[in-house]
């Protein structure tokens, strides 16, 4: 396993000039293996480093070669940024703090295993632990990191279960993608709740979402403890103030209108659910510079022994 601090201020390049110019070089480095080596100046590098952010903590910046750019903490396997052409998609809440006590409020946290209150600390333990890097690559210029989450004394304080989480991220020019695998490696069975809380930078006011229409509903305004059942009966769906509904048995495509006039395409397999939120007044700071799309499974996954559960998100700009 490769830990973070082996890792900080090393790159994983691709450079064509070892390879054919019509087939770009597949460069694979393993847990163990130096992710090192050297671009001349007219083949910068592209790829993979692991160096310092905020807070002193591990950030990984993932780069293509066609100059998109996406930056991870290891502390709650937290993506926090995701640039096409140098516009950031993803929102970091201002009030966010880096010091590995406190979730870090923005990008795409992880909610695991639990979404949303219920017995242990609300949304689950993983975006308060750190993550390792397992495995790296890049492939024709596009870089893929796997971080994995494995239980703790911290988390089975929580939830008296051993497990691995596997989260693979990949960058191409207009798309990023994320791919969660839970794997049961306890000898009984368990069962997990899910969602990738992410935030998108936009404008609330002309913010919408498209593809909702004829979802069950579960809405939690005006309180969040007894959720009004409905159905979506409208084909766009905005964000006129306080928002916190979940529709179950979404789409596998949504759309969103940033009002920023970006359209971002949400894709996914096996997020069953999708949740929407806007905290409006009761975040006064920030609340009009963004809105959450969530994939979500609301429902307990089951896995017995040896079981895996996979999901995938793709989010590409239109």
């Amino acid at each position: 396993m490769v830990t973070a601090s082996s890792l900080l201020n090393t790159w994983s390049v691709v450079n064509p000039s070892l390879t054919s110019p019509n087939k770009p070089r597949r460069v694979k480095r393993r847990a163990g293996m130096a992710l090192a080596s050297v671009g001349s100046s007219e083949n910068p590098c592209l790829g993979i480093k692991v160096t310092h952010g905020q807070g002193n903590l591990p950030k990984v910046i993932l780069t293509t070669s066609h100059g998109s750019e996406a930056e991870l903490y290891l502390f709650g396997g937290c993506v926090t940024s995701w640039k096409v052409a140098n516009k950031d998609f993803l929102f970091v809440r201002p009030d966010a703090v880096f010091n590995g006590q406190k979730p870090i409020s923005g990008g795409i946290p992880h909610c695991f295993p639990q979404f949303g209150p219920g017995p242990m600390q609300q949304h689950g333990f993983a975006r308060n632990m750190n993550w390792s890097i397992v495995n790296s690559e890049n492939v024709e210029g596009n870089p893929i990191i796997t971080l994995e989450l494995k239980d703790g004394p911290y988390s089975r304080s929580m939830w008296d279960h051993t497990f691995q989480v596997l989260y693979k991220v990949t960058l191409d020019k207009r798309t990023l993608s994320t791919e969660l695998k839970v794997t049961n490696t306890d000898q009984k069975p368990f069962s997990f709740t899910t969602a990738l809380h992410t935030y998108f930078s936009a404008s609330v006011t002309g913010a919408s979402v498209r593809g909702l229409k004829g979802c069950k509903t579960l809405n939690k305004d005006p309180d969040p403890k007894n959720p009004i059942e409905g159905q979506e009966e409208r084909d766009v769906v905005t964000f006129p103030g306080f928002v916190d509904c979940i529709y179950l048995n979404a789409p596998s495509k949504l759309h969103l209108d940033n009002g920023l006039g970006d359209t971002i395409l949400i894709e996914n397999t096996n997020w069953s659910d999708t949740v929407l939120w806007n905290p409006h007044l009761t975040m006064e700071a920030s609340y009009k510079d963004f809105v959450c799309v969530e994939n979500a499974k609301i429902g307990q996954v089951q896995l017995e022994p040896e079981q895996s559960w996979t999901a995938i998100q793709l989010l590409s700009v239109a």
